[in-house]
């Protein structure tokens, strides 16, 4: 038994080798297009206030050492004032050779200058502090 495979008395198109590649172009630039439209919306940069967050239950142990800053930018160890910037890198060094090495809690007023903060984190980055925190307080309850 065999398989014959007979030619046909018509002119047959011949098979194509090739990829129709208008269906990818297609994609393509409607992809191309999306992301033109989305980049810029992306970069744009728009002055916001930065929400309150809600707070991290943390058990508190009484060898964190908690830093406050005041409205004028006034730095606080504890509840002692400090003088200078340079009475605060000490103390964080001191802080950063204990071991364990105890976490430093800032406490950032909300009028206070962004700088006055980002001082003390520098500061304690300098002094080779790795646990850094922030307190701050739970947003108001929204009533509906």
């Amino acid at each position: 038994m065999a398989i014959g495979f007979f030619k046909s008395s018509r002119d047959e198109d011949p098979l194509l080798a090739e990829i129709n590649t208008t269906p990818l172009v297609d994609v393509m630039l409607v992809l191309l297009i999306i992301f033109l439209i989305t980049i810029p919306a992306v970069n744009t940069s728009v002055a916001v206030s930065l929400p309150r967050q809600a707070n991290q239950v943390r058990e508190t142990r009484p060898e964190n050492v908690i830093i406050s800053v005041d409205a004028r930018g006034t730095v606080y160890w504890f509840d002692a004032r400090l003088p200078d910037a340079q009475a605060l890198q000490e103390r964080l060094k001191a802080v950063s050779q204990q071991q364990p090495q105890p976490e430093v809690h800032i406490r950032g007023d909300a009028r206070a200058d962004y700088e006055a903060v980002g001082r003390i984190v520098y500061a304690s980055q300098q002094a080779g502090i790795t646990r850094i925190g922030f307190i701050t307080e739970p947003p108001a309850p929204q009533h509906r």
